[in-house]
Formats: structure tokens, sequence, C-alpha cells
């Protein structure tokens, strides 16, 4: 198929090339060129990419057939908000633009109604999986115009192979709505793991923490994506002294627990797990421990999420002010 992109981020940049190298020819705008110049290089030795930048929105929706299928990577809030308006100004009844973002629900709801008024069709797909899946697979939760969902599926196709997947749950935000909660969930996990890894890391027994996860890895109730990737940082680093425990949080967590809390459904777990990250970012004995420094290292690890060095200063919000902290 012929897909328009825009947003060339750690996901972005992996789907794209996937795309590509499936034999889907794709039109790209990205802000700024320099991540186009590292996808050519990736790209370099695959001969019949069908590729190609645009130095403007208009320029690239133009470039496609109709009905055109534009999918926007980009971060929730307003910088998909002010995108999505830009590329509403080019295109047709009938077309189609896909947000593959953690966008809110409500705004991805908003968005699909206010867009289908206009004829045009919109879906908003969780994309999990972090920047392994571009190997492993794309697990993807649509939600929006069904008959945009069966028109794209080529593309779905590609981006879930060989081990990912994708489903229709309805229309307006519920793909999004769905990849909301599976990362409030995601919290609890990466909280609960990281946690018994420092009650091993602290034990009276000298323990091999990656050999202890290499054998809870063979079909063990814990066993599967986030241990892996537990095993990955430890290989890397097996006393985490290159992790700092200045864990960020993104907001879909806050999204559910506000969902739960509307739904009248206690989420302790979840809650519990975002507050320990807000306070690690101002408490020096979290940042300092185990568990924090473990937490940091399976965003990065599954996510390519920065780690923050422990040499660095930390910057926190103090009366609306940015200040550095020793």
């Amino acid at each position: 198929m012929k897909v328009g992109f825009i947003g060339l981020g750690k996901m972005g940049s992996r789907i794209v090339a996937k795309l590509i190298l499936d034999g889907h020819e794709v039109s790209i705008w990205n802000r700024s060129e320099e991540p186009f110049k590292k996808l050519e290089a990736k790209l370099a030795s695959f001969k019949g990419a069908k590729y190609r930048l645009f130095k403007t929105i208009e320029w690239m929706v133009k470039s496609l057939e109709k009905p055109r299928v534009i999918w926007l990577m980009l971060p929730a809030g307003s910088v998909t908000e002010s995108t999505l308006n830009e590329v509403v100004k080019f295109i047709e009844t009938e077309d189609i633009i896909i947000d593959g973002g953690n966008s809110y629900f409500k705004d991805t709801a908003r968005r699909y109604r206010q867009l289908k008024i206009k004829g045009i069709r919109f879906l908003g797909i969780g994309v999990s999986g972090g920047i392994i899946a571009e190997k492993t697979g794309y697990p993807l939760m649509v939600g929006g115009d069904v008959s945009a969902y069966q028109y794209i599926t080529t593309i779905l196709d590609t981006l879930s192979k060989p081990n990912g997947g994708y489903e229709y749950f309805g229309e307006g935000g519920a793909g999004h709505f769905i990849k909301m909660v599976h990362n409030g969930i995601e919290y609890g996990i990466m909280q609960s793991l990281s946690e018994g890894f420092e009650v091993l890391e602290k034990a009276p027994y000298e323990f091999d923490l990656l050999k202890v996860a290499k054998l809870w890895q063979k079909g063990t109730l814990v066993s599967g994506f986030m241990l892996d990737r537990v095993v990955d940082v430890l290989k890397k680093d097996p006393n985490l002294s290159k992790s700092s425990g200045f864990i960020e949080s993104s907001g879909e967590a806050d999204w559910t627990i506000d969902q739960a809390k509307e739904e009248n459904v206690p989420v302790e777990i979840i809650e519990r797990s975002l507050d320990f990250r807000k306070r690690s970012q101002e408490n020096p004995k979290i940042q300092n421990s185990f568990t924090a420094k473990m937490i940091s290292a399976l965003r990065n690890a599954f996510g390519g999420h920065p780690i923050r060095h422990p040499s660095t200063p930390l910057r926190i919000k103090a009366q609306g002010r940015e200040v550095k902290k020793k």
C-alpha cells in the first residue's frame, strides 16, 4: 500500500522501516531531517525500497492516492492535535487518518466524532511491544472507523509479523482505551518484578540475579516479556551501576486511575506504582534503591526511554520554575 507517515521517533522510525522492508511505499514528513537520514542509512542495503521525505505536510498528503492513508506517530496531546489539524486541511472525504501514539481515549473519541462529520475516517491504534517489536511484531489495538480498519489490514499484517497481532475493538477511542489500561497494568508488573529483585539483591545470600532471572524464564508464573527485559538489563549491567532511579511517567497510568475512579473500581497496585515513580523524581532514597534503578533500566530496555546517569543533576519543578538538584 501507499502510506503517508508523520513522526520518525523511536517507534515511528521502526514502524516505517518495517513497512518499507515489506514492500509498502511510504511518503514521510518529519519536523527535522536527521531521523530521516538515519532511516536512509538503515535501509541503504535494501534494494527496491520505496520512500520519500517531503518538506511540507501538504506535499506529503498530495503525493498519495485516494483514499489516502496517513499514520501519525507523535507524542500525545498538543503535538498530535496541531499536526492533525494541519493534515485535515489537505485531505478529502473517505481518506483515512491513523493516530498510533498513546493518545488519551477521550481525545481520540472526540477526534473520531469531529472527523466523521467531515466524512474522514479516523482510527486510534494502540501500539505496544516497544522498540523490540520491529523484529518480533507489534500488538495493535484498533478502534475507530470499521471500514478504515478493514481497508488497512495489509498494513497491520506487515506490522504484526511474525509474532504480533491486531484486533478491532469498536468505534471512537476503544483502541486507545485498551492501550491505556495495558500501560497501567505495565506499571504494576514492572514495580513488582523490580521490588522482588531488590529483595533478592539485599538477601543474606550471594545470589547471581541473572541466573535467577534466566531460571524464572523457564515456564514459571512470572515468565514473560518483562522478565525477558530483566535478563537483558542484568546481562548489560548486573549491579545497575549505570542506571538511575529517577523514573518518569508518561500519563497512561494517571488516565487509567482516573477512569477506574469513574467506574468505582479500586486499582491500588497501579496507584501505588505511579506514586512510587512520582516520589522517585524527588526522593534521593528512592532514587538510590535497586527497585527504582531496575524500573528505569526496564523502561530503557523495552521502550528506549533514556536513563538519567547518576552524576546528572536532577531537574524538578518548584513553584513553576525548573531548578537543579544535586
